[in-house]
């Protein structure tokens, strides 16, 4: 099969389209076609090795053999089974994330079978491969907030990427009131999933307005844990989905401060792990009230052309590799 493969830590020009071995699943394993891929913040993060952090994962000094393939969303279809796998069969339409495993961005990829879930029938696989870890960590992160009430303000961080485009449709089911925060050319994107009010981070703080929300939704997390906690509503709940160490450090102890002093503000970082939350984002699709935003899809040759729009920080809601080079 063709696969994109990494073997240095570095910039997209380190990226080969090569002939590896097809995989094969294992017992509780599940061997997909993988129809469609996606990118995430983690591909550009292992791909240049930075923070050093990821390569506890990969590699200290290059991507160990077995991971040496990148993309964790798929989606495709079952090409052949484990003895042990009973939720699927051979031409089973399936998505999900393989963070565990990875290997997305090439013709076939093994998952265990609990990582996947059945396509949504409305979706086309690109659709589909736009969805589980930005929807995943989107729908995580509103529900950090013990009870979103209708009229209640809700803050998205970083509303135009592939989190955030997620996160400001999730928000507005509840009733909510939604601010989208975004650069100024990410805005039209932003008002078009449902945004009430948006704002563009250059030209306004939304920390120093002396607006307060229900909840933050953090994407970005590259702000002073204080900033975040002086635009909070006492009682209300700020999410980190992504940031620097030096923020999430921060945050465990702002939390663990606000525990002993028992404020009511909540601070939380998202990591209750990939793909929990996935069926419940199936059943949104299909019910019509959720869609990806999928603004450039590649084809498998061109992932080093992706991942350098990506890393550009361009991008509106999620970019899509397709694997049959459309």
């Amino acid at each position: 099969m063709k696969a994109m493969v990494f073997s240095h830590y570095g910039s997209p020009d380190r990226l080969e389209l090569k002939a590896v071995p097809t995989p094969v699943p294992k017992d509780d394993e599940i061997l997909v076609r993988v129809h469609a891929s996606s990118v995430n913040s983690w591909d550009w993060e292992f791909l240049t090795g930075k923070p050093f952090i990821n390569r506890l994962m990969f590699g200290i000094l290059k991507p160990k053999p077995g991971k040496q393939i990148l993309g964790a969303d798929i989606a495709g279809t079952v090409a052949a089974v484990g003895r042990g796998v009973t939720r699927f069969q051979p031409g089973d339409a399936v998505f999900g994330d393989l963070w565990d495993n990875w290997n997305g961005f090439a013709e076939y990829a093994c998952a265990c079978e609990t990582a996947l879930e059945a396509k949504p029938a409305n979706s086309t696989f690109a659709q589909a491969a736009a969805v589980p870890q930005a929807g995943v960590l989107a729908l995580q992160g509103v529900r950090k907030a013990i009870e979103l009430l209708p009229g209640q303000r809700v803050l998205i961080n970083g509303a135009g990427g592939g989190v955030g485009t997620f996160a400001v449709q999730i928000a507005k089911l509840s009733g909510a009131e939604v601010t989208g925060v975004d650069a100024s050319h990410k805005l039209d994107v932003v008002r078009s999933v449902g945004a009430d009010r948006v704002i563009d981070y250059r030209q306004k703080d939304f920390t120093a307005t002396g607006e307060q929300y229900d909840l933050i939704v953090d994407c970005q997390g590259y702000r002073s844990m204080f900033d975040y906690k002086r635009a909070l509503r006492p009682g209300g709940t700020y999410a980190m989905v992504g940031g620097s160490i030096a923020r999430v450090l921060q945050l465990l102890l702002l939390g663990y401060w606000g525990s002993l002093t028992r404020q009511t503000r909540q601070f939380s970082l998202v990591a209750e792990g990939p793909n929990k939350g996935l069926a419940d984002l199936k059943t949104l699709i299909e019910a019509g009230k959720l869609v990806s935003i999928v603004v450039r899809t590649y084809g498998l040759r061109e992932v080093p052309e992706a991942l350098r729009y990506f890393g550009e920080g361009r991008h509106k809601g999620k970019i899509v590799i397709a694997m049959d080079d459309r």
